[in-house]
Formats: C-alpha cells, structure tokens, sequence
C-alpha cells in the first residue's frame, strides 16, 4: 500500500467522511431489521444483557480489539485508530438518534436499506483507511492479521465476522438471514472497495495543494496488500 505524507488537513477530512458513511452503513443494516452486522449483533447483544448504548459498546469492544491489534502487530496504534474508536460509537448513537431513521414498512424498502448498508460500510471503510490517519480498531486488526499471516483481507475479513457473530448471537444480539449474508459478502465487497479507494483517494488528494506532495511506501507495510 502506499501512505500519503502532508496534505493533514485533507486527509483528516476524508477520515472523517469515510467514519459519518461507514457509521451510517451500520446503522441501515439496525434499522433494516433484516439482520445486524456481526459487530452490531455482538454491541446489541451486550446492550441487551448489560445496558448502556449501542455506540458505547462499540467504544467499548474497540478499546479491547485494538489491544489485541496492537499486541500482533508490535506497534502503537495510531491517532486515528483511537479517534475512529470514538468517533464510530459516537456517529452510532447519533444515527439512531434521528427521528426520521425508522426501519421501512415494506420488505423491498427493508431490503433497499440493507443494500445500501452494505455498500456503504464497504466504502466507508475504504474511504477513511485510504485518508492513511490509522485504521480502526477493528480494521486494525484485519490488518494486522493481514500483515502477519499472509491472509487475504477478504478471508480475514470474514473469518473474523463469523466468529463475532457466533459470540454476539449466544448474547441474544439480532440475527436474521441478512446477517448471513453480510458475513459472506462483506469480505468480497471489502477486498475490491479497499484499492479503488486507495486510488480515487491518491488522484483526488494529488490534485490539491501539498508542498511536498509526495507519497511514499508504507513502511509498516511489506509489499501489497493481499485482496
């Protein structure tokens, strides 16, 4: 991969729009009704069973997985990892908050939100990764998982969404049939979202005023990235 140095400002403005689309891909997939993500069976779930919010479970559970990411990789997150813990439980709430965001009464109204869910937490997630400020906890650990095995990122992906679902669905957390199939596109989606948006990223932000304007190999990161 590569990971652009200067242009902060820009960059942290692409964060923050790939966290606002992300954190509303999730909660379309809630309010759909046809199935939470895994992530969001396991927060509902500990909701559920031990009260506070959505987005603070999510705050909560990100504190321990970016932990574990960080244990893997040897390396100490960076700001954008502890802002995107935070930021995402915080978007959660707000989303949920709206009075307008109800689930549609229709199931093809249902089905249009649970989509476009899909999409955007794909993209969302490609978008604020490619701002290159640090992945989120839990893309951190895709990541560094990534790095250390070799593994595809769509397999990663995957493999790691099926064993949270499992926990999150003992917790009594929403499953459904669209949580199934999350689990099983979400990583395929993620792996073609992920470079294009690394490219569309890299030629918007080349356009724009940078005094170095350089970019440079990651050097956390050893060759491409496996999609």
């Amino acid at each position: 991969m590569e990971k652009r140095r200067g242009q902060v400002g820009y960059r942290f403005l692409v964060f923050i729009i790939g966290l606002l689309i992300m954190s509303l891909g999730i909660v379309f997939f809630i309010k759909s009704n046809l199935g939470a993500t895994p992530w969001d069976v396991l927060h509902v779930g500990l909701f559920y069973r031990l009260g506070l919010s959505i987005g603070s479970w999510s705050i909560i559970m990100g504190i321990l997985v970016l932990t574990t990411a960080a244990l893997i990789s040897k390396e100490i997150p960076h700001i954008g990892a502890f802002l995107n813990m935070i930021l995402i439980g915080v978007f959660i709430d707000f989303y949920i908050a709206l009075p307008f965001m109800k689930t549609p009464d229709s199931f093809f109204g249902q089905l249009a939100m649970f989509t476009a869910g899909m999409i955007l937490s794909a993209y969302g997630m490609g978008i604020y990764i490619s701002a290159s400020l640090g992945t989120g906890p839990r893309d951190s650990l895709m990541m560094a998982l990534n790095a250390k095995t070799g593994w595809k990122i769509k397999n990663v992906k995957a493999g790691i969404e099926i064993i949270v679902l499992i926990i999150g669905w003992r917790l009594g957390g929403p499953v459904n049939w669209g949580t199934i199939l999350y689990c099983l596109v979400i990583g395929p989606l993620t792996g073609l979202a992920l470079p294009q948006c690394y490219s569309l990223i890299n030629f918007v932000l080349a356009k724009l005023p940078n005094k170095k304007n350089l970019l440079v190999t990651d050097e956390n990161s050893k060759g491409d990235v496996s999609i």
